[in-house]
C-alpha cells in the first residue's frame, strides 16, 4: 500500500506498507524531508511494524513519537505527518497527479445559480460523470453568500443589501458570510473525489486543498500562509476564506473567495458581523478598501487568475471544459426548487 502526504508549507512524506492479516508487517517511510540522526528513520519504520490497519492518526503518531526520544530533529515533517501518510496508504488515498483535472472558467452567473452549480458539479464528480474539476466563477451581480448554518438576520443588514443592490443567497457549505462584487473578488471551486482527502482530518483537508493556491500566491510575491481553520492570510491581512461540503456520493466541494479589491465601507453596511470584525481591527473608516491581491501584486484581476490557474496546471495538469446545457438545466431547476427560494434562504431566520 502506498500513500503520500505533502505537509502544507513543508515537505513530502511517503509511506509504503506491506500488510498481512490486517496488520502492517513492513513499513518504509521516505520523502524530501530532513531528519537527524540517520538511524531515526529506521526507528520510525520499526514503530510502524505490527500496526493494526484500523489505527487512527493519533495512535500512529504516538507510536512514532515514542521511539524518537530526545535529540531527534524533524524538519519539514512531524510524527503526525508520518501518521497521515500511513493512513492515506491504508485507506487507498489518491494523489493530485492520479487524476485528469478539468478547468472551467465560466461566464458570469447570478448568485443563486452559482450555488446550484456547485451542488450539481460536485455530485457529477462523485458519480464519475465528471473528472475532478477546478472552476473559476464570474459573478453577474453583487452578492452576500451566507453559510449553510448562519442566521440570515444576524449576519445581513437587509436594508443595507437593498441599498447597495446586493443579492443574498445561502450556500450548502458551512462557514461565514462572504461579500462579493463582480471584478473585485476571485472565487473558485474544487470538486474532488473523497479519495483525494482520504486519511486526512476535516481540518487537515482544508490545508491540503489550499496548499496549491498558497504556493501560487507565494510565486506572485505574496507572503501568503494558511491559517486554521479556513483562512489564507498575509502580513497585509486576510486574503481569502474557504468552505467545504462532503457529499454522500463520495465527492468533496472546496470553494474559496479571495479579495482582489473590495469596498470595505459598503461591506460594513451590508454585513452585521463584518462591522464587529473590522471595527476591532481599526479599519472602519470612510472610503476604506481592502485590496490584498491588487496592492500586493500590482496585477489586474485577469492576470492574477491566469497565473493562479497556470500554477495549478503546472503542478497537476488541466484540460479545458465547459458547463454543458444539461448541467445548466439541472442547476436552473435547483434554483427554482431550492436555492432561489425564500424557504432555503431563511432556513435559519
Amino acid at each position: 500500500m502506498h500513500g503520500e502526504y505533502k505537509v502544507p508549507g513543508g515537505k513530502l512524506v511517503v509511506a509504503d506498507l506491506d500488510v498481512v492479516d490486517e496488520v502492517v508487517r513492513r513499513a518504509q517511510i521516505s520523502g524530501d524531508f530532513f531528519l537527524e540522526p540517520d538511524d531515526a528513520l529506521e526507528r520510525i519504520n520499526g514503530a510502524l511494524s505490527g500496526l493494526p490497519v484500523d489505527s487512527p492518526v493519533a495512535q500512529i503518531a504516538a507510536r512514532v513519537r515514542g521511539v524518537l526520544g530526545d535529540g531527534v530533529e524533524m524538519l519539514g515533517f512531524s510524527p503526525e505527518a508520518v501518521a497521515v501518510a500511513v493512513r492515506r496508504a491504508l485507506t487507498g488515498a489518491t494523489a493530485w497527479t492520479d487524476h485528469a483535472w478539468e478547468f472551467v472558467h465560466d461566464v458570469p452567473r447570478e448568485p443563486a445559480l452559482q450555488m446550484a452549480l456547485d451542488e450539481v458539479l460536485a455530485e457529477q464528480v462523485g458519480s464519475g460523470e465528471r473528472p475532478p474539476t477546478l472552476r473559476i466563477w464570474e459573478w453577474a451581480s453583487n452578492a452576500v453568500i451566507i453559510g449553510s448554518f448562519q442566521s440570515l438576520t444576524n449576519e445581513v443588514d437587509l436594508s443595507g443589501a437593498e441599498k447597495h443592490d446586493v443579492t443574498v443567497v445561502r450556500r450548502i457549505s458551512g462557514g461565514g458570510a462572504m461579500f462579493v462584487e463582480p471584478g473585485n473578488t476571485i472565487t473558485y471551486s474544487l470538486y474532488v473525489p473523497e479519495s483525494l482527502v482520504s486519511g486526512l482530518s476535516f481540518i487537515d483537508s482544508y490545508a491540503f486543498l489550499d496548499d496549491w493556491v498558497v504556493g501560487a500566491l507565494n510565486d506572485l510575491g505574496i507572503a501568503a500562509t494558511y491559517q486554521p481553520i479556513n483562512d489564507i492570510t498575509s502580513p497585509a491581512g486576510k486574503i481569502a476564506g474557504a468552505a467545504q461540503k462532503r457529499f454522500a456520493g463520495g465527492a468533496v466541494l472546496h470553494h474559496v473567495t479571495m479579495a482582489y479589491d473590495m469596498d470595505a465601507t459598503k461591506m460594513l453596511e451590508v454585513l452585521r458581523i463584518g462591522r464587529e470584525k473590522l471595527s476591532d481591527k481599526g479599519t472602519k473608516s470612510a472610503n476604506k478598501r481592502v485590496d490584498p491581491l491588487r496592492s500586493q501584486t500590482g496585477l489586474d484581476r485577469a492576470e492574477v487568475i491566469k497565473r493562479l490557474v497556470g500554477s495549478f496546471a503546472g503542478r497537476y495538469g488541466l484540460g479545458d471544459a465547459t458547463i454543458d446545457e444539461e448541467t445548466l438545466a439541472e442547476a436552473n431547476h435547483r434554483v427554482a426548487a431550492k436555492f432561489g427560494t425564500e424557504e432555503w434562504l431563511t432556513r435559519v431566520p
